[in-house]
């Protein structure tokens, strides 16, 4: 399966955060003109570390370009909420623990060995698919391409 690409109807969803409560994609839509989805594999990897320092370093500038963004992984909430303390990370890391993976196979970036890809989606106002890639797993991304694409917008 593919990732969603840039003119697809963004799947709705209802996750719940590191903070214990439930994210809805539309309530985050009425919120912020974009909404960034970074999926990441696994809490407390390095490279997934390195991903997430670095949008938490850009986060003033996605709100300056008016995006929201949250993290999803397949993590339980426990996990996500004891990493973003450790890491310092303010936006909301949201976890597709169960039934593990739903959202994830929604985007077409859930894994065969359990984990997403690491991918970055930018959902405009209207639901749709703005920007969509998917990075090596081994290789952090940056967000370089994401605040590329929201200037362009």
């Amino acid at each position: 399966m593919a990732a969603l690409a840039v003119g697809a109807k963004a799947p709705d969803f209802s996750l719940k955060t590191n903070a214990g409560d439930t994210l809805q994609l539309q309530d985050l839509l009425k919120q912020h003109r974009y909404v960034v989805l970074a999926f990441y594999p696994a809490a407390w990897s390095p490279v997934c570390g390195d991903e997430v320092a670095v949008f938490q370093e850009v986060l003033g500038e996605l709100q300056a370009l008016g995006a929201g963004i949250v993290g999803i992984s397949v993590d339980n909430t426990w996990s996500t909420e004891a990493w973003a303390d450790a890491k310092g990370i303010s936006f909301p890391l949201l976890s597709d623990f169960h039934p593990k993976g739903a959202v994830a196979k929604k985007y077409g970036v859930m894994r065969e060995d359990g984990i997403t890809e690491r991918a970055l989606f930018i959902v405009d106002a209207d639901g749709i698919i703005r920007y969509s890639f998917v990075s090596p797993i081994l290789e952090n991304p940056g967000a370089a391409g994401v605040l590329e694409a929201l200037r362009g917008m």
